[in-house]
């Protein structure tokens, strides 16, 4: 596309320097990937700004830079170079603008489904993945543990990517065939516009717990952050609310589109009751209009049975069949590192995701209900370094609180000083029922070889993550291949 033509699709401020009539070859935020003819979007970034890369981005062959610091470079430079400069309010904006134009408005071509929430996002888009294969509809998945195009795989470095990327894979999906896509939508992705003017059909709500404050600084901008996204929706599109959520209501005050609620709340559109489980799997009701679905799936636990709900839910209200709906539900394989059993001879260990308060104690109380009453159960765990550091004695509180035995050891530590964090932890703790381990894989296999023949291990906080972040250097490390290591070990 011409550059001329893609910059109608920006609301600019100023359009200066000089605009040449060449197709563009791509739009970017990195400058070190700009090539000739490109586009670079100069964003403020966690780490640098990148209107200080604005000259590589040129000498690397950028014929148009989009700012929003006016000041950032004189504006004779750009006439002298040649380079079209837009000067636009927000470069996160600017960058899903034409990043949309770019890619031919890809978004719109696939029905869309947004999942947002402290927990569950994972799973659920993995769940509405299996229904809509059942269906025959070939579905791209955007999420924490990787991206999906069909079968293929493709490496995720965060959960929700930028606006440009994020464009870039809806069009892979389209050049391949898909039909729908799903997508987790974390709060950083929304206060930083990555999934600006996205035309989603379908958006499921979880639940809210306090996460992510280092990012946000307090609850109610974390809360702000996840209502932008049915801000958004459209008249013509569906909100899929958990109303057993007490934010509920803060998050559809504004919302246009049709709501459907869900939940244990009598007044649910969609009612959860009856929830059993165990070590296999978990069934509960599902009621709707006086008509009861009896759901089945193999993942465990309470909170698996209010996913599994939103993705009935979602899925119903797009017209898919209940059968297709139930079959995917029963059929789902087992989520990586979430609420995952990793099997020894004697002994189980649960791989979990766990790394909020919330999230920690339903992972603890789930798997206290599925196990017998004689079993012990000894919890790993720690939390991460320069992430948001209220969230740590809680987890010390209820780690201590609802196990038997606790091993606290390193999580992520990244630049943070480990000894920092786990005293952070130990400030909410009141028992002494645990330890400090620092090297994690220590703590990992005290806990499987020191404890009772029928303990079980919950190790708690990385999930599907197969690193380490420790000193800024990441290492291999996951905490299944450990499990399994000592495991077999016994």
């Amino acid at each position: 596309m011409e550059l001329t033509q893609l910059l109608n699709s920006v609301h600019a401020i100023q359009v200066t320097g000089e605009v040449q009539r060449k197709d563009v070859s791509g739009i970017y935020y990195d400058s070190r990937r700009v090539k000739t003819n490109a586009i670079f979007v100069a964003i403020k970034g966690f780490s640098s700004d990148g209107h200080k890369f604005i000259t590589e981005a040129i000498n690397n062959g950028a014929i148009a830079v989009v700012i929003e610091d006016n000041n950032a470079i004189p504006e004779n430079y750009f006439h002298l170079k040649k380079i079209g400069r837009i000067l636009v309010s927000n470069s996160r904006v600017a960058l899903a603008e034409l990043s949309n134009a770019f890619y031919k408005e890809a978004p719109s071509h696939l029905f869309s489904y947004a999942i947002t929430g402290t927990n569950g996002k994972t799973t659920t888009t993995y769940l509405l993945k299996n229904i809509l294969e059942k269906t025959g509809k070939k579905t791209g998945l955007i999420g924490t543990i990787a991206n999906i195009i069909g079968d293929k795989i493709v490496e995720s470095s965060m959960t929700t990517p930028e606006s440009s990327d994020l464009h870039e894979l809806f069009f892979t999906m389209i050049a391949e065939q898909c039909t729908s896509v799903v997508m987790e939508i974390s709060s950083h992705s929304l206060e930083l516009e990555r999934v600006y003017g996205i035309p989603f059909n379908v958006a499921i709500f979880s639940n809210i717990t306090s996460d992510h404050l280092d990012f946000h600084s307090n609850f109610e901008n974390y809360l702000k952050a996840k209502k932008k996204l049915f801000d958004g929706l459209s008249a013509n599109a569906f909100a899929v609310i958990n109303c057993d959520d007490d934010h509920y209501r803060d998050l559809v005050t504004d919302c246009k589109a049709k709501i459907i609620t869900y939940g244990k709340n009598e007044k649910a559109d969609f009612r959860i009751s009856n929830i059993t489980f165990n070590l296999s799997g978990t069934n509960f009701l599902l009621k709707n209009d006086g008509k009861e679905y009896l759901m089945k799936t193999p993942l465990i636990g309470e909170f698996n049975a209010y996913n599994a709900a939103s993705a009935f839910v979602a899925t119903f209200v797009s017209s898919i069949s209940v059968e297709n709906i139930l079959e995917g539900i029963e059929t789902i394989p087992l989520v990586p590192g979430r609420f995952e059993i990793v099997s020894g001879k004697t002994k189980k260990a649960v791989i979990d995701y766990s790394h909020t308060a919330d999230s920690l104690e339903k992972a603890i109380i789930n798997l206290r209900k599925v196990m017998s009453a004689e079993n012990k159960l000894v919890t790993v765990f720690g939390c991460g370094g320069n992430r948001d550091v209220t969230k740590r004695p809680e987890m010390g509180r209820i780690a201590t609180e609802l196990s038997d035995t606790v091993i606290i050891t390193n999580d992520n530590p990244r630049n943070e000083n480990p000894a920092a964090i786990i005293a952070d932890i130990e400030k909410g703790i009141t028992k002494n029922n645990y330890e400090i381990i620092l090297d994690r894989e220590a703590a990992i296999k005290k806990a499987i070889m020191e404890s009772d023949t029928s303990s079980v291990v919950l190790i708690a906080g990385k999930g599907h993550e197969n690193y380490q972040i420790i000193n800024g250097v990441k290492h291999h490390f996951s905490d299944k291949e450990i499990a399994e290591k000592y495991l077999a070990g016994m």
